[in-house]
């Protein structure tokens, strides 16, 4: 059964390897340009990973600096992406108790965690931060981003991997359909990179150790593919009620139609092709949409071997091979609990402006991903519908469905 309703997208908001905003982001989407580049801190150089996809601008250089030292990355990166999107949504005048937060993360403040924890061992207990508790614990960001717009509607965290954002965005539209809210500010973010967790990663076989071009790493569908690349940023999108935004005159770059929150219970790390088929057709009975309408599919893609493979085959039992495939971690890294809410802002800005990105460094596809992935150059069209997927370790698979 379809729940009742879509819900609109009236702002963007977005901190990435690409750029410090959505504008230059998504620009540099569509340009095709790398935000993967040589780890050069001193700190890196014992690793067996030395390239990674880190922001362009330092976020704390963006906020006054006694507020920058009260913040974890993570915070400061989602403060400025949530104030981005609610100047794009126009600022909406909303009453405080109708208006919620809903932010997702992989691993919280987990750059304060170990750095305190740095200086503990170090200096001693004088010496930690006061701050260290708000600025480590998961519900941070959330707990910011309300109190920055005075939001009293809730401020809610979601903790699913690399699905984070995009459950986010999930919880956002529930919110409002079960009329608890009016306006979600929604999104996803991460901000981890560290020698431990590069280290933790790559103990895992999970990153790609390749770093002789670090623009030419990430390379997802492609049949030279060794692995992902860790990214650190920000998404955040401003969603209304329909009546509410066209009360007060709002114009929405689209929907955010349907959506699907599953589990695989199979396995913590490996991707399952049945469960993230069963998420997407989920979400399409959400939305109330065909498979045969959906013109534009955003992919996880994360460039490892098994889980290209198994999107590839859920994708194409789902949708079918008609669709514009995209895999814009090819150009961003993989941004973990942010990587949902960028990934459906690129669907969704490529249904508005009729481009779809192409997947950089897929120079041979692999034989076995029977799909259309957009290469070579971005491509245009008009599309009324779009899918977007992301997926996490431990099981957890998240489908939006987005419409122009």
């Amino acid at each position: 059964m379809t729940r009742n309703g879509q819900v609109l997208v009236t702002g963007v908001g977005a901190m990435t390897p690409l750029g410090a905003d959505a504008p230059s982001s998504w620009a540099g989407l569509l340009d095709g340009r790398s935000g993967v580049r040589f780890l050069e801190e001193e700190w890196a150089v014992d690793l067996p990973v030395h390239v990674a996809a880190g922001l362009t601008v330092d976020p704390a250089s963006l906020l006054p600096r006694t507020e920058a030292r009260k913040l974890d990355r993570g915070e400061q990166v989602a403060v400025l992406s949530a104030r981005e999107a609610w100047r794009d949504a126009g600022a909406p005048q909303v009453e405080p108790e109708r208006l919620a937060v809903v932010l997702g993360t992989g691993t919280g403040g987990v750059l304060t965690t170990l750095g305190q924890d740095d200086i503990f061992e170090r200096a001693g207990i004088r010496r930690l931060s006061p701050f260290t508790v708000p600025m480590l614990m998961p519900n941070g960001p959330a707990a910011q981003v309300s109190m920055e717009l005075g939001a009293k509607g809730g401020a809610r965290t979601v903790v699913s991997a690399c699905a984070s954002g995009a459950e986010a965005l999930a919880l956002g539209q529930d919110l409002i359909r079960g009329g608890r809210a009016d306006v979600v500010v929604a999104g996803g973010v991460e901000a981890c990179l560290h020698p431990f967790t590069i280290a933790a990663f790559a103990q895992m076989k999970a990153l790609s150790t390749q770093s002789v071009d670090p623009e030419a790493v990430s390379r997802p569908f492609d049949v030279r593919r060794s692995g992902f690349v860790m990214g650190e940023g920000a998404g955040m999108m401003v969603l209304e009620r329909p009546e509410f935004a066209r009360a007060r005159g709002a114009r929405a770059h689209g929907t955010l139609a349907g959506s699907a929150v599953g589990s695989s219970a199979n396995h913590i790390t490996a991707s399952d092709a049945e469960g993230q088929a069963f998420a997407m057709e989920l979400a399409l009975r959400d939305a109330g949409v065909a498979p045969a309408d959906i013109g534009v599919v955003h992919a996880h893609a994360t460039s490892t071997e098994s889980g290209d493979l198994a999107e590839a085959e859920a994708i194409g039992r789902v949708i079918g091979g008609h669709a514009s495939v995209t895999a814009t971690k090819s150009m961003t890294g993989h941004m973990m609990g942010a990587s949902g809410t960028v990934g459906a802002m690129a669907a969704l800005l490529a249904l508005r402006d009729g481009t779809v990105p192409a997947t950089r460094n897929l120079d041979e596809l692999d034989p076995r991903v029977d799909l259309d992935v957009v290469r070579g150059e971005r491509r245009t069209g008009r599309w009324a519908a779009a899918l977007a997927n992301s997926f996490g370790f431990g099981g957890h698979n998240v489908t939006l469905v987005l419409t122009k």
